[in-house]
């Protein structure tokens, strides 16, 4: 049996379910020489905003048990660098390219779409809505669902293609489930979660912060039973595909979130590890789909026994 590894988002199909999840896989070139990028899934690029950003003060990254913890700060070359000098590599591209869009207001957001909406290469958009709000206080978009939902409703509106609009949500709020609701309503073809988890690591003899930022965002294995609880929630609290993002190490752990409910995956901290850890994993998909009769990604969410 040959299974149909194929994922529709929207009116964009995916050519299987197994992505690299935005600011692990930089525009892809960085990866090209380590694995196939053309194989993937989907490339989510790394975030774009209007503006550059450096990104925030080092050290901004650290280990931490079965994970990492990253403060990166959205650095990036910003909008008119990102169309000139990494859109035409991202053209090259045989997967679907999906751009990360990130902002601080709403107006940020806006701008970015509009200015990429003419230009080729791009499949469609993630969006990433745990950047804080400087409109509201610092709040992040994604802590409101009204203002999920108004942002996600204006973006929509603004596009002028057919290209899917996924909204990437954060696990650190009362109810995510209310959050995707939200989405849904304001016209997202799908929802991406989970966003990374805040964290702290304090370097106990220095007595201080190991980040210099102090907090940041908690990725790798240790977050994947909160993305597979998330991901089953969302899914039965929406109608729109969820992807499936966090620790995803092995063909199990993705098989985890598509059991629960995703349609697709994104590895990210896997790849610092294993450049070849998306393949892996998608060839380990397949294996288990031809082991217990699955014909099509469809087939996998309706087979858990909960």
């Amino acid at each position: 049996m040959n299974p149909d590894l194929s994922v529709r988002i929207g009116n964009l199909v995916l050519p299987n379910p197994v992505g690299v999840a935005s600011g692990t896989f930089g525009y892809g070139s960085e990866y090209e020489s380590l694995m196939d990028v053309d194989a993937l899934g989907a490339l989510y690029t790394k975030a774009v905003t209007p503006e550059p950003r450096p990104g925030n003060e080092v050290p901004r990254i650290v280990e931490t048990p079965s994970g990492m913890l990253n403060s990166i700060g959205l650095a990036n070359p910003g909008l008119e660098a990102f169309v000139r000098d990494k859109l035409p590599e991202l053209r090259r591209r045989r997967c679907p390219v999906l751009v990360n869009v990130a902002g601080a207001s709403e107006d940020d957001y806006l701008r970015v779409l509009e200015r990429l909406e003419p230009e080729d290469g791009i499949s469609g958009y993630e969006i990433n809505v745990s950047c804080p709000n400087v409109s509201h206080g610092g709040l992040a978009f994604g802590t409101d669902p009204a203002l999920v939902e108004r942002l996600t409703a204006r973006l929509k509106r603004s596009l002028r293609s057919a290209r899917p609009l996924i909204v990437k949500l954060s696990p650190n709020v009362t109810d995510i489930a209310e959050i995707a609701r939200a989405a849904e309503s304001g016209g997202a073809d799908a929802v991406s979660c989970i966003n990374t988890l805040v964290g702290m690591v304090i370097d106990v003899d220095r007595r201080r912060p190991r980040l210099a930022r102090g907090t940041g965002g908690l990725s790798g294995p240790a977050i994947r039973p909160v993305g597979v609880a998330c991901a089953f929630r969302v899914s039965r609290a929406v109608a729109i595909p969820v992807v499936g993002i966090g620790g995803i190490l092995e063909a199990r752990d993705a098989l985890e979130y598509l059991l629960a409910g995703a349609r697709a995956v994104q590895v990210g901290t896997g790849n610092f590890r294993d450049p070849g850890t998306a393949a892996r994993v998608l060839e380990g998909i397949r294996d288990w789909m031809v082991r217990n009769g699955a014909s099509r990604m469809e087939d996998i969410p309706g087979m858990l026994d909960a």
